[in-house]
């Protein structure tokens, strides 16, 4: 079965679904009751009417009425979660959910993913690795037995698969003109590769997702069949400082399979940010001005720790460390070098129709400034050092385009097999 490749008709009721759906409900009830109070307390104030001991909360009778709702909420919240876990509902295997709900759940993740993983709610997605449509159980070494067991040798060559934000491994195919794109399997069938596909909580912070990768690398360094000889990482938008940051986490543990890392390709990737964040992060702050507007800024909160690390591409832990990340700051980021010894390739796109200054400081992809993704900074020590000759931009081309045109696959295949005839030389 191929990446993506799922069975047909309508999924049985899962508890899962039933538990996740109820923990956003309870979160639905407790934001809005905050918003309700803060605005609420707004209106008191202005008649001269003190408030509670916290901003945006009213105190006596009324403060007691809006604590009172968020702790019935909580308490029924954790009563209905325990009665479904105690029902006997049927249960679906993650591998056969339809790509329509893989999708809502790969939104839902980016964008409170962070949420959901602290409240424990099961639409929280794991990081997976998937091989022919199959999860890698790679928590003991007879779980990949079977699933190893028909793959025909590569040579011990692996592509990696790693996709965006809010999005999911099923996103890599796309179609375009009638024709079904997938760029993982026009490199592996034309270079060589076995393709593996990850899936993550894009919704995490950046560093969270790439400790976690390098983590699963290194196992999957340990249990593959035959010696790793060449893995390459292909990467789409966040994924590509999701890998940067798992290649620092590698170094700086002294991980095995980090030796075996041979070519990153970076697609789209907002190397120092994008102004999508800037604009969340702008909102926030606007809605501050007036007391009246001010409880909404929770709205603009809401949005998650992976969402916030693209205001300026953050890879690192420490650079958040005892920071508010909604707070807003200078791009105060230190630079993280690429990895040596590993040949990079960096594909823009443009939405310009030709190449001009204006094009490379204003016009980007419609999420992904051009100088972002190419690794370009006014200062010299954060730009990203790729070679010359490892820059590629597309013009008249958007930030999904990269996945569905073939002629993004065809200049990967010609620069990788470039690249190997260097390596083998």
């Amino acid at each position: 079965m191929k990446n993506g490749d799922v069975k047909s008709g309508k999924s049985p009721l899962k508890v899962k679904d039933l538990i996740g759906a109820t923990q956003l409900s309870a979160l639905a009830v407790t934001q809005v009751s905050h918003i309700a109070e803060g605005v609420h307390q707004a209106i008191w104030s202005s008649f001269g009417v003190k408030g509670g001991k916290a901003p945006h909360t009213t105190g006596g009778i009324t403060g007691l009425v809006y604590k009172s709702i968020r702790g019935t909420t909580a308490v029924l919240s954790k009563g209905a979660v325990s009665l479904l876990n105690a029902l006997p509902l049927q249960t679906v295997a993650e591998g056969e959910e339809s790509p329509k709900r893989a999708n809502l759940m790969a939104v839902l993740n980016g964008v409170i993913g962070d949420q959901l993983q602290q409240t424990d709610n099961p639409f929280a997605t794991p990081m997976t690795l998937r091989l022919n449509g199959e999860l890698i159980d790679l928590s003991h070494a007879e779980g990949t037995e079977a699933l190893f067991s028909g793959l025909s040798s590569t040579g011990g060559k692996i592509l990696l698969m790693v996709h965006g934000l809010c999005r999911n491994d099923l996103h890599w195919q796309q179609q375009h003109e009638g024709r079904l794109v997938n760029h993982g399997e026009t490199v592996s069938q034309a270079c060589g590769y076995q393709p593996i596909y990850l899936r993550y909580n894009s919704g995490l912070p950046i560093y969270e997702n790439g400790r976690q990768l390098a983590e699963m690398l290194e196992r999957l360094h340990a249990h593959w069949p035959e010696s790793i000889a060449d893995l390459t990482v292909l990467a789409h938008s966040m994924g590509g400082l999701v890998i940067r940051s798992a290649c620092y986490h590698a170094e700086q543990c002294g991980m095995k399979w980090q030796r075996c890392l041979k070519h990153i390709i970076f697609l789209g990737t907002p190397h120092h940010g994008a102004p999508l964040e800037l604009i969340g992060s702008w909102l926030h702050r606007s809605l501050l001005h007036t007391p009246f507007t001010a409880p909404f800024s929770r709205l603009a909160k809401l949005r998650s720790a992976g969402i916030t690390d693209l205001r300026y591409g953050t890879v690192l832990e420490e650079e958040w460390h005892g920071e508010d990340r909604f707070h807003h700051r200078s791009d105060a980021c230190r630079a993280v070098a690429l990895p040596t010894g590993v040949n990079c390739l960096n594909v823009a796109a443009t939405t310009a129709s030709k190449a001009s200054t204006l094009a490379k400081r204003l016009v980007g992809d419609g999420l992904v400034p051009l100088n972002s993704a190419l690794g370009y900074h006014d200062l010299a020590e954060k730009a990203q050092p790729f070679e010359d000759c490892h820059h590629h931009t597309f013009y008249s081309m958007n930030h999904l385009a990269l996945l569905s045109r073939p002629e993004v696959g065809e200049r990967l295949v010609d620069w990788l097999g470039a690249a190997n005839d260097l390596l083998n030389e």
